[in-house]
């Protein structure tokens, strides 16, 4: 079954992978051009700031496009959107301009994850649904460590790498378009509030807001504390790689393992693990070089895949229609964290010492731990699903106060037939 259906998505899943790319290349690639046109640092900051802007505008218009033009038109229209913007910034070296182009990269992407994410929540059930985001994350990760790779081959003070990126976008809606796979149907997208989806599954939206938030500093001030304790250039981007490489080798056995076991338990070891990485990351120097990469390769396998964790647990909880608005709303939350991680971790540094860094981590993946735990004993874990991806039940036409109905607690003797829902806290 599991193979049937990646088989299914391989089209989407190749597209994710092109996109993945172009995140990796465009965020380095805008910071060492603007470190050669000399922006300044404070300037540059707010211009990468800007991507992280837009995701969080994005993930509000991409239910709208779905229900309006369908999944892959709304794709194909993102996709563009983004390439076109990554060419203008290419054209005009201005930090007005770089803002802006970046905020609509951001918005372009951000929409293009909800759709690629709702799509293959809805495509997945709760026996697999852990394993399917594992490898469209494997992918993900894959991605960015190619786009770092391309930049070896082209100048950033040229044109060459902007197109390469405006190319690999395009190229990205080809696999989409010219499949026979057809998209989701049968389920209207209903919106799905932060309030309500707090109280359907609360673990979802404070795992993804912290650990956002512990991504965006990894990868926006890692490179900078690397090189305070030490490391050379060298050794910077191998600290930097032995991160996604451990994500990106722990994704598939992490979702295989959580689609056997409650995922609250497999977050609560990831996440504790994580710390405990974190916590040794801490007292380590540029003297221990061949440890820190150890460590750092295992802080990566254990914190990288906690958002698929996140995800595949939420969606467990919901009905297919309101996956769609649910992942917008969770990305939502993981982009405010993401603004808010980078400048927090900095200051802590700027005023209190380099080892703060890790220490914040350490305090931020503890804290998903606990909650977890904490979450195993006020609700059981959910039930299998009664339908899979190749035998959707389409929701019945009822009203407004019906879905509400069913969203709730049911009695334990229901007989009539209906999918019994959880009970939520």
């Amino acid at each position: 079954m599991l193979k049937q259906q990646l088989r299914a998505i391989s089209s989407l899943l190749t597209s994710v992978t092109f996109i993945g790319i172009c995140v990796g290349m465009t965020s380095t690639l805008l910071s060492l051009r603007a470190t050669m046109e000399g922006f300044g640092t404070i300037t540059t900051g707010l211009i990468m700031s800007a991507y992280f802007i837009g995701f969080l505008f994005g993930t509000t218009r991409a239910a709208k496009d779905i229900r309006r033009v369908g999944y892959i038109r709304a794709f194909g229209g993102l996709a563009a959107l983004g390439a076109a913007s990554v060419l203008i910034q290419a054209v005009w070296i201005n930090p007005m301009v770089w803002f802006v182009m970046r905020f609509l990269t951001g918005f372009a992407m951000s929409a293009i994850f909800v759709i690629v994410e709702s799509w293959l929540n809805t495509m997945a059930d709760n026996r697999n649904r852990g394993t399917v985001l594992s490898v469209y994350l494997v992918l993900i990760y894959s991605g960015l460590v190619i786009g770092q790779l391309l930049l070896g081959i082209a100048d950033p003070s040229g044109f060459m790498p902007f197109a390469l990126v405006a190319l690999l976008m395009n190229l990205a809606i080809i696999p989409i378009l010219i499949s026979v796979t057809a998209e989701p149907s049968g389920y209207e997208p209903r919106q799905v509030p932060l309030r309500e989806l707090a109280k359907i599954v609360p673990l979802g939206l404070v795992n993804a807001f912290i650990m956002q938030a512990c991504f965006a500093m990894f990868y926006g001030i890692g490179p900078m504390y690397a090189l305070y304790i030490g490391l050379t250039v060298e050794q910077v981007s191998l600290f930097m790689a032995a991160f996604i490489l451990g994500g990106l080798l722990a994704q598939a056995p992490i979702g295989y393992l959580s689609d056997r076991m409650d995922r609250r338990l497999i977050m609560a070891a990831s996440a504790g693990s994580a710390a405990l990485m974190a916590l040794v990351l801490a007292q380590l120097t540029a003297d221990s070089i061949l440890l820190i990469y150890l460590c750092i390769g295992l802080l990566g396998a254990c914190a990288l895949p906690m958002y698929s964790l996140g995800m595949a647990h939420t969606n467990d909880f919901l009905e297919k229609d309101q996956m769609v608005g649910a992942t917008g709303a969770i990305i939502k939350v993981g982009a405010m964290g993401a603004i808010i991680g980078a400048p927090l971790v900095a200051a802590l540094m700027e005023f209190g010492g380099v080892d703060y860094f890790f220490l914040l981590v350490m305090a931020l993946t503890a804290s998903i731990s606990l909650y977890s735990l904490f979450r195993i004993g006020r609700r059981p874990k959910a039930r299998l699903q009664s339908h899979s991806a190749f035998a959707m039940v389409p929701p019945s036409a009822t009203s407004d106060e019906v879905l509400t109905a069913l969203a709730e607690d049911l009695p334990d003797n229901q007989t009539d037939g209906s999918m019994p829902r959880p009970t939520n806290d």
